[in-house]
């Protein structure tokens, strides 16, 4: 589906944003079962940190480039610093 940007209010773009992430959301949904059932299978915890990130990194190449997958990642060491993909950080 091809939409122009004119047919787009600040409202509509607000839902598209929202729409995006439920998404994204289910897309997570779905690699937590693939990941559970490959644990469930005895495919080692590490392994499958490893290849998820290939998998990843590989397809933002792909999609954007070799620069804009670099760019993308540049402010990622802050972010794990900062504890944004600690799952165990207590949010006040």
């Amino acid at each position: 589906m091809s939409i122009s940007k004119s047919q787009f209010m600040h409202s509509s773009l607000d839902g598209l944003i929202e729409l995006e992430h439920g998404e994204r959301q289910i897309a997570l949904e779905y690699l937590a079962d693939a990941w559970n059932m490959a644990e469930d299978d005895g495919v080692n915890t590490r392994s499958l940190a490893h290849a998820s990130l290939f998998a990843a990194l590989a397809t933002f190449v792909r999609l954007y480039g070799d620069e804009a997958t670099a760019e993308l990642l540049h402010d990622l060491p802050d972010r794990i610093r900062t504890g944004e993909y600690n799952l165990d950080k207590i949010l006040q």
